[in-house]
């Protein structure tokens, strides 16, 4: 079914709504997490452990990742999980950017 939405010039337009089974426009979104020389690797463990909700060894992965490529996707996801995954890591100061597929 098509809902109807209104563009910012108020006139109406069709879109398709949006299911969960539709991943590939749900998960369109990355986190990607850049490396700097201003934190310790536990700081960075530790705040992807709290943003992704991943296991130690993950966040040690991609840690690693971000120190020898400067820069790992850390999460995929919906735009909404994306933007409080971002913050999360940016609570320290940690550099990150969302992406899209």
């Amino acid at each position: 079914m098509d809902m109807i939405w209104l563009n910012e010039g108020g006139t109406p337009e069709s879109r398709p709504e949006l299911h969960p089974d539709d991943t590939e426009i749900l998960d369109a979104y990355r986190v990607v997490l850049f490396n700097d020389d201003e934190h310790t690797f536990d700081e960075v463990i530790f705040q992807i452990i709290k943003a992704v909700r991943c296991t130690r060894v993950k966040a040690e992965k991609h840690t690693w990742e971000v120190h020898n490529n400067g820069s790992s996707i850390v999460y995929s996801g919906n735009i909404a999980n994306c933007i409080r995954v971002s913050a999360i890591l940016e609570e320290i100061a940690l550099k990150t950017e969302i992406q899209t597929g």
